[in-house]
């Protein structure tokens, strides 16, 4: 590491291992130094007491250098450490040279002295390589230098030992280095997050009591207006309620009640920062269990009545009276009645019970309601725990109820638990100290004065603020259109909050204007705008179900809702909820509070800018129609001139046509007849040729009926005419071309007329079911896919329909606008002269009727005719001639 105070940190940690380690072998150097001596004598007794006076001085060397370093924290710390090493090093080396003895085994001890420092001391490679060398260099010298010099192989094996012993020694310094350097940085860094983590945690805990006194003062704060605002309202409640009208006494009675939510909310978190900072004390005293139980009963069973659920109470008889602090009892009692009864529906069940089990006295509270989920029974008693906290949830709170349960059960020396199953309810079992009341006398407090007036009212204000439910009934919503009817031309209003009294004060507010629908969630709302159509929405934000902004998404995906303006009404004005709001399609937001005025301002508003917006659209509605009409209606001139036009000359044609067609019709006949005579060899060559010419003018004589009936489509007066038979009529004539090729399916009802002419009728008929068989050809079928005609017939108010439809490959859209054109065709040549079609929309129109085709390449063709029911259909149809036939 480069960070300095890393460095001096580790050079303060390795001076403290130095002096530890110093002292460490200064303790074991002087006693084994000392205790040599006795070698000396054995090894050299001549030099015995010479050497016991050096190893002497060499130990008060040592002491003193170590009681200098030690007295005196000399800085440089090397000074001791080079007397610590080189003393006894010069000591030993000095004894090899006085012994003079060629097999010295004392330079074994310098291999000792060079491990210890290899071991003991903090000292960098490079200084331990210096003193191994000197101490190298020291013995060959002396070995050299001596009067009896030592064998060669001796010599090159003790100073073998000792540069074997100082390469280990240098290798050893390396690696140590390394590895205090790698324990110091963890140890380093280990510290350094300590600190930081008790930093962190001390500002936590500077927090979280800037927070306990932040909410402290909020709800004094907030407590003392709030008293002054119930105070005033309820002398209005009980001298003018009388004397007003219904609404207003609904709206003072909402406020009333409202006003005693908040201040229970307000006294729950001051109860929470008392039990938090300590300040909190427990006070016993005498507690008739029966009175207790039913006097917390007579609180809820009203609310139980009004969500019609069963409400049961047990108390053992043999209880009496205990000693018990009666508010936080009653507080842990009223909050968990409270929650069974929020999340129990209607119908369900709730008790309450008491009982003394050995030295304990137990209160279980139980419910059939939804139950907790198994992964969420170790939080449930975590303060501002909620296990739904998403803007769906169907139950609100803000997670203080449990938490005090369970820290005024704990301060009272009890305990209490949860036992619960997803959709079969939850019990809550509290344990409590049993303390009879005869068992120990009550701490009486000192007799007080009697409190002042306003005090005495204060403290029943704050008890009727603590048994008041912090859940409000659902009411009834208005219904759908099932059963709504507008009553008036007013607008209508759909208002969807979850929030019982809020829906009931927008109600009031807008009723006078305009008509009011309710919805209570997210998924009423939406059935409810989908059915009424309302001319403006009110949405809350947070709904069960579906929330305010899933409600906006789907009504705007929705086309007959997708232009209603939208209000949308939360408490939460941050700036993300506003951009969610307006990305989802909400046309405003409104923060709560908000003013009625403001409100009353935005929706009609709103109003006008909707129905000015419909208006504009039922015009450009309108137009656009015109201007189709306008266009079909032209283009229904064009073809009828132009088809006018082709009649004149296919009349011309035709009349050109026959005269030379009868002539060699004629001479056919006489020359089959002459044939007769012909040898019979000749025979067959002069039929083929004959049989060749008359095809050929039978095909003319096709198409100049075809021309025929082209020119004149109409077959005069209509009459009725049979929509079955006359199908019926169609496919027997074509049996020979379908039979075991293609099915066809009939369903027309009996009764079905329409004003036509059955031989006409047929003939359109023919027509469209040849080119159905004739397209089925041309299409290569799956397996299990067949060949399919169906004709089907309906009676639409005064038209009569007849639907023919196949499977067939379908009509290409480029194609579509010329289908009814005279001599079109796709087919190949010589297989259709393109006439059919255009026979049949002259046919048809010539009887006041429209055909008109729907396809898909490659899945179907649809051709549907649409005749006149009778003679009076064609009258109306004659009235409104603008009308066009739909290609």
């Amino acid at each position: 590491m480069s960070d300095p105070q890393f460095q001096k940190a580790y050079e303060a940690q390795n001076r403290a291992d130095y002096v530890t380690n110093a002292t460490v072998a200064t303790v074991i150097q002087i006693p084994l130094n000392l205790a040599c001596s006795f070698m000396d004598h054995v090894m050299y007794p001549a030099q015995a007491a010479l050497f016991l006076k050096v190893r002497l001085g060499c130990a008060l060397l040592v002491t003193f250098a170590w009681l200098r370093f030690k007295l005196h924290r000399d800085p440089s710390r090397h000074h001791f450490g080079i007397v610590w090493i080189m003393c006894p090093l010069v000591m030993i080396l000095w004894m090899i040279y006085i012994a003079d003895d060629r097999y010295s085994p004392y330079y074994a001890g310098l291999n000792i002295i060079l491990l210890g420092m290899g071991l003991l001391t903090p000292w960098a490679y490079w200084q331990n390589l210096l003193i191994t060398l000197f101490v190298l260099a020291m013995y060959v010298v002396i070995s050299l230098g001596s009067k009896t010099p030592q064998p060669v192989g001796f010599l090159v094996n003790n100073i073998t030992f000792l540069a074997v012993t100082s390469a280990i020694v240098v290798s050893a310094s390396v690696s140590s280095a390394r590895q205090r350097l790698r324990e110091f940085t963890l140890r380093y860094e280990l510290d350094k997050n300590k600190r930081e983590l008790e930093a962190t945690n001390h500002k936590l805990i500077e927090l979280d009591k800037l927070k306990s006194r932040f909410f402290a003062n909020v709800s004094h704060e907030l407590r003392t207006p709030l008293t002054l605002l119930l105070g005033p309202l309820e002398v209005l409640i009980q001298k003018f309620s009388q004397s007003v009208d219904s609404t207003s006494q609904e709206m003072l009675a909402t406020m009333h009640a409202n006003g005693m939510r908040l201040l229970k909310l307000i006294n729950d978190l001051l109860e929470l920062i008392r039990l938090e900072a300590g300040r909190l004390e427990s006070k016993t005293e005498p507690l008739p269990v029966m009175d207790f139980m039913n006097g917390i009963a007579s609180s809820v069973r009203q609310m139980a009545r009004e969500k019609n659920i069963t409400f049961e109470t047990h108390s053992a008889p043999e209880l009496g009276t205990i000693l018990a602090d009666r508010d936080k009892l009653e507080k842990i009692v009223l909050n968990l009645l409270f929650n069974a009864l929020k999340f129990t529906p209607s119908g369900g069940r709730v008790w309450f019970l008491a009982e003394q089990k050995d030295d304990q006295f137990i209160i279980v509270v139980g419910d059939t309601g939804k139950g907790i989920d198994g992964k969420s029974l170790p939080f449930v008693f975590d303060r501002f725990w909620q296990e739904d906290s998403s803007s769906k949830r169907k139950f609100q709170g803000v997670g203080i109820g449990l938490a005090l349960v369970k820290e005024l059960t704990e301060m009272m020396g009890g305990l209490v638990t949860v036992q619960s199953q997803l959709g079969k309810g939850a019990t809550f079992t509290v344990k409590l100290p049993y303390k009879p009341a005869g068992a120990a006398t009550p701490q009486t407090p000192a007799a007080a004065p009697a409190p002042a007036h306003t005090e005495e009212w204060l403290t029943n204000l704050y008890r009727r603020a603590e048994l008041f439910p912090t859940v409000t009934v659902p009411r009834q919503t208005t219904p759908g259109t099932t059963l709504f009817s507008r009553r008036s031309q007013r607008p209508l209003v759909l208002v969807a909050d979850d929030e019982p009294d809020m829906r009931r004060f927008l109600v009031s507010q807008l009723m006078d204007d305009y008509e009011v629908i309710e919805a209570a969630d997210g998924l009423e709302a939406t059935d409810k705008a989908q059915e009424t159509l309302p001319d403006v929405i009110l949405l809350d934000l947070m709904m069960p179900h579906k929330d305010g902004l899933q409600v906006c998404r789907e009504l705007r995906e929705y086309a007959p809702t997708a232009g209603i303006p939208i209000i949308l009404l939360t408490a939460r004005a941050d700036e993300e909820v506003k951009f969610d709001a307006l990305q989802m399609g909400a046309n405003d937001f409104l923060a709560k509070p908000f003013s009625s005025t403001e409100l009353q301002a935005r929706i009609k508003n709103l109003i006008e800018s909707h129905h000015y917006q419909r208006r504009l659209t039922k015009q450009n509605q309108a137009l656009n129609e015109a201007i189709e009409q306008i266009k079909e209606t032209e283009m229904q001139l064009v073809q009828s001139e132009k088809l006018s036009s082709l009649g004149r000359m296919s009349a011309g044609i035709i009349h050109e046509i026959n005269n030379p067609l009868n002539f060699s019709m004629t001479g056919l006949f006489a020359l089959r007849n002459k044939g007769k005579k012909l040898p019979e060899a000749d025979r067959p060559d002069y039929d083929a040729i004959i049989n060749d010419i008359e095809e050929g003018l039978k095909r003319v004589r096709n198409i100049v009926s075809d021309l025929r009936t082209f020119t004149h489509p109409g077959g005069g007066t209509g009459e009725p005419v049979e929509a079955g038979d006359a199908a019926d009529a169609a496919v027997r004539f074509l049996g020979g071309e379908w039979k075991d090729t293609v099915e066809i399916h009939q369903d027309i009802p009996p009764a079905q007329n329409l004003w036509a002419n059955r031989n006409k009728l047929i003939h359109v008929l023919v027509n469209l079911l040849q080119n159905a068989i004739d397209a089925l050809r041309d299409k290569q079928f799956f397996a299990g896919e067949k060949p399919q005609i169906w004709i089907e017939g309906k009676i639409v108010g005064d038209r009569s329909l007849i639907i023919v439809r196949d499977n067939g490959p379908g009509i290409e859209p480029k194609i579509m606008d010329k289908i009814f054109d005279p001599f079109f065709t796709t087919k190949e040549v010589g297989k259709g002269m393109g006439l059919g079609l255009s026979i049949c929309y002259r046919i048809v129109q010539g009887y006041g009727g429209k055909i008109s085709v729907k396809s898909e390449p490659g899945k179907f063709c649809q051709f549907t005719l649409d005749f006149p029911l009778d003679a009076d259909a064609v009258t109306n149809l004659e009235i409104e001639n603008g009308q066009s036939v739909r290609l």
